[in-house]
Order: structure tokens, then C-alpha cells, then sequence
């Protein structure tokens, strides 16, 4: 089948769309899945579904995205447009819709899931993943999950008066939006008005709700990947091994799998995880991020699909956090067997880069150092990703006998690989 890409008219222009996806009548129209959200991650994701035999119809808000260039086919339409999203929908009849972005008309997947088709994340997951009130509230006054404490503010003043109740330092978040986006630290009365403003006026959904947090030490950060699955006898979860991570300087996240854990904090995070995401049901993976201190873990978050902190298990499991959305959705075995200590650091494009242009024999020495480390892996991401707020420049993996030592490889891989940017 041959694929086109056509660009997309303005985003302020009405009926922003464009696809090559022919009628359905001409197609066997029960086998495809459509991803919503075209980025680097669902580029992974395609290659996932393709190579278990689906066709993949990749949607953005743009042409060009990364897995228009893999997808059997693609389609460019506005992502919040519930009635041209909608529209999309209806025209492809895929079997599996997959919600791959966090901006997406909520009320189009509610649709197509009454017309019987399979959506993933479910509709409600993807509005609780939008809205990190809700998240919050679901997990702490529903479930009686334990969370650091916190509390949400709708103007300056209201943020004041939660500072001076809960003391310093505190975190604030923009109660929607990617993670890291939009946040601030205050460390005195003063910081609140432009900590308000950072979040407020951060991402693409406009809100005027905040979140704040007491800052706690905590001994890992970890994300515990959850792949939820139905079968004969109902749904089952399965764990991977907890993934350790770590934020450097706003242009790189460190991961490693796995992160070691007490047997209690272990116990504890696996019934947190199971808890939260049984709670939001549907098929798939999700990340679930907690803070642990000690024996003592405190949900954060939840993400509803992969994520860049679970970009190790493509070399340290034997089947990547893209293999196992893809057979949890499809309803496959899955397995979640690590074969190798493993780490990662993706790199991004900071605040003032701008792209130079390399000859090509300048990046293949580059990778041919970067490469030379042992058990070394490596990406780059040439093809803008425009569904995410900050752009991926590249990926170093590494694996070894222990996850010291490929920390340290990855690390070293990485360092080569900035002579790039």
C-alpha cells in the first residue's frame, strides 16, 4: 500500500485534516490498529503492532511525525477536535484505537468505544492521565493510596495560603501537562506569583488549577511497570523490575533496571501499582511512578502507556515496555523477564539548541566511538517530534553484569554522543 504524507493546513483553520486511509469496504477493516499520537514513542509502538501482523494507521496533529515514516498508513488531524478526530475514527474502522498523546478529544474515544471498537488506554484513563486533580484525588481519597501530602490552588492567593500552611520548600505543578513541564520549586513566599504563572501558562490545555507538594527525601524515584491483561479467567497484572531514574539539568533523564528495593518497599509498591491500575482497567501497559523511602513508598503518578523511563527494557528485557503494550492490547502472552542489568539517558534539546547541520562521516566516527563501548547502544532522533514539549536528540543503552557498571557505560556513550549537539 503506498503511504502519503500531506501537511496540514493551520492549526487555527477549521477542519484541519488529512489522510491517506481508504474506505473500508476495500480492507479487512478488524485487523487494524490506529494510533493516536505519532511521536518517537509511537514509532516503537508501530514496529510493535507490525511485527504481530496488524496494519497501523499513525494520527498527528502534524505531518511528518515519526511513525507516519514506518506506519502502513497515516492520517493528520487536529488531536482535540473531538468531531474531526471522530471523523478519522470512523473513516479507518480500526479494530484497536490506542490514545499514544496526552492531548486528545476524550469525547472522540467515548464515541468510538460505543460503536464497539477496542480503545486503549480507556477513555476515562486517558481524562484521569489529562487531569492530575482528578489522578490525585482518585488515588488518595479513593483507593487510600499513601501520597506526600498535598493540595491544589485556583489562583495566586490560594497558593500564598497554602505556602505559608504547609512551609518550604514546596513543589508546584501545573495540574495538567507533561511531566517536569511547568514546575517550580518555592523556597520562600516571594516565589509564589511567577511559580503560579510558570505552571499556569505551561503546555497546550489551558487550566488555572495547581498542584502543590511538600518536598519529602526519598531514597529512589522509580517507575514500576505494570502491564494489566485480560483473559479466561478475568484480568491479571504483570510487574517488571523496578526502574530506578533520575532528571539532570532539564536535558536528560538517567534510568536504570533494575532499581533494588527492601522486601517490604517491593511488597508495597506492587500492591500500590496493582491497586491504581485496576482502578483506571482497560489493557496495557502503565508506568507507575513512586517515591520510596526505605520500607516506605508514596504513589506520584500514573502513566497510562510507555514512557522515556522505561526506554531501558529495549535492551534489558526480553521484551521492551513496546512489545508488552502491544501483546497486552492485542491479548497476547506477555512475560516480563529481565535478561541483563541495563541502563539508559535520553538527551534533549535544551532551551537555546539549535540544529548544525553534520556531515555524515562526522556522526559515523562519532557513533563508531560511542559504539565501542561494551554491551553499547545507540539512537538519534532526526525527525522532529512535535507532539512532545521538549525534543529528543538522542538515546544511549547499555547493559552488564550489574546496573553499576552500566550506568557507566551509558554514561560514557552519552558523553561521546554530545559532540553531536
Amino acid at each position: 500500500m503506498s503511504e502519503t504524507n500531506q501537511t496540514p493546513e493551520p492549526e487555527d483553520t477549521p477542519g484541519d485534516e488529512s489522510t491517506d486511509t481508504e474506505p473500508a469496504a476495500q480492507r479487512d477493516e478488524r485487523s487494524a490498529v490506529m494510533l493516536l499520537g505519532s511521536g518517537e514513542l509511537s514509532r516503537e509502538l508501530t514496529l510493535a503492532f507490525q511485527r504481530l501482523g496488524r496494519e497501523v494507521v499513525a494520527v498527528d496533529r502534524y505531518a511528518n511525525a515519526p511513525a507516519h515514516g514506518v506506519a502502513d498508513r497515516a492520517a493528520v488531524v487536529k488531536m482535540n477536535d473531538a468531531e474531526a478526530l471522530t471523523a478519522i475514527i470512523e473513516r479507518a474502522n480500526p479494530l484497536f484505537v490506542v490514545a499514544e498523546s496526552g492531548l486528545i478529544a476524550v469525547d472522540a474515544l467515548v464515541a468510538a468505544a460505543e460503536r464497539g471498537l477496542e480503545v486503549f488506554p480507556t477513555p476515562r484513563s486517558v481524562r484521569m492521565s489529562q487531569d492530575r486533580e482528578g489522578m490525585r484525588k482518585l488515588a488518595a481519597d479513593e483507593l487510600g493510596l499513601p501520597t506526600v501530602p498535598f493540595w491544589f490552588a485556583g489562583s495566586v492567593d490560594e497558593l500564598t495560603a497554602v505556602a505559608e500552611h504547609a512551609g518550604f520548600p514546596l513543589v508546584v505543578k501545573p495540574i495538567a501537562g507533561v511531566p517536569g513541564e511547568g514546575e517550580s520549586v518555592l523556597l520562600r513566599i516571594e516565589d509564589v506569583e511567577a511559580a503560579w504563572q510558570r505552571a499556569v501558562s505551561a503546555g497546550r490545555v489551558a487550566h488555572s488549577r495547581v498542584l502543590a507538594e511538600t518536598v519529602v527525601e526519598v531514597d529512589h524515584e522509580i517507575t514500576l511497570i505494570t502491564v494489566r491483561t485480560t483473559g479466561p479467567t478475568g484480568p491479571a497484572l504483570h510487574f517488571c523490575e523496578p526502574i530506578g531514574h533520575r532528571a539532570g539539568d532539564n536535558d536528560l533523564l538517567e534510568s536504570w533496571q533494575p532499581q533494588s528495593l527492601s522486601a517490604p518497599a517491593l511488597d508495597a509498591a506492587k500492591s500500590i501499582a496493582a491497586r491504581i491500575v485496576n482502578a483506571l482497567g482497560g489493557r496495557g501497559v502503565f508506568g507507575v511512578e513512586l517515591l520510596v523511602s526505605g520500607d516506605d513508598v508514596y504513589f506520584a503518578d500514573v502513566r497510562t502507556r510507555p514512557h522515556d523511563s522505561g526506554l531501558v527494557t529495549l535492551r534489558s528485557q526480553r521484551l521492551s515496555e513496546f512489545e508488552l503494550h502491544a501483546r497486552a492490547i492485542l491479548g497476547l502472552h506477555v512475560d516480563t523477564i529481565m535478561i541483563s542489568p541495563g541502563a539508559a539517558e535520553v538527551t534533549y534539546a535544551g532551551a537555546d539548541w539549535a540544529r548544525v547541520e553534520i556531515a555524515p562521516e562526522n556522526v559515523n566516527a562519532v557513533l563508531g566511538d560511542a559504539l565501542a563501548v561494551a554491551e553499547s547502544d545507540a539512537r538519534l532522533f532526526n525527525r522532529p517530534d512535535e507532539g512532545e514539549p521538549r525534543r529528543r536528540l538522542g538515546l544511549a543503552l547499555a547493559t552488564a553484569p550489574d546496573v553499576t557498571t552500566a550506568r557507566d557505560r551509558v554514561r560514557r556513550v552519552t558523553g561521546v554522543l554530545r559532540k553531536l549537539w
